[in-house]
């Protein structure tokens, strides 16, 4: 699996832009994931115009919550399946792990 994750820097700063090529099945995947998500969003907005029940409006809203879950999940699996592994087979598995523990904590 090809990855294209670079560094760049940007005018003196210190930033970091990866990018990852990701196949056309896991890509698609993850588009219909996030355009559910994204009709779900607009069926609450939708329920606020309408002045829904509030407890009506709060279970769609786990739902959501829920379906976003499902999709870090997915993109989690994939990143470690790909990026981390690619990144240890590169020898770079301390930068590797670092950086799954720093993102596994910002998840919780």
């Amino acid at each position: 699996m090809e990855d294209n994750r670079m560094e760049q820097n940007t005018s003196g700063d210190e930033c970091q832009c990866r990018h990852k090529h990701r196949d056309p099945k896991e890509e698609k995947d993850l588009l219909n994931r996030l355009n559910r998500i994204e009709g779900q969003v607009r069926g609450i907005k939708a329920m606020v115009q309408e002045e829904r029940y509030c407890t009506d409006i709060l279970v769609q809203v786990s739902a959501i919550q829920s379906a976003l879950n499902g999709f870090c999940k997915v993109l989690l699996s994939n990143h470690i399946r790909t990026c981390v592994v690619e990144d240890i087979k590169n020898g770079k598995e301390d930068e590797a792990i670092a950086e799954l523990c720093e993102t596994i904590k910002k998840m919780m």
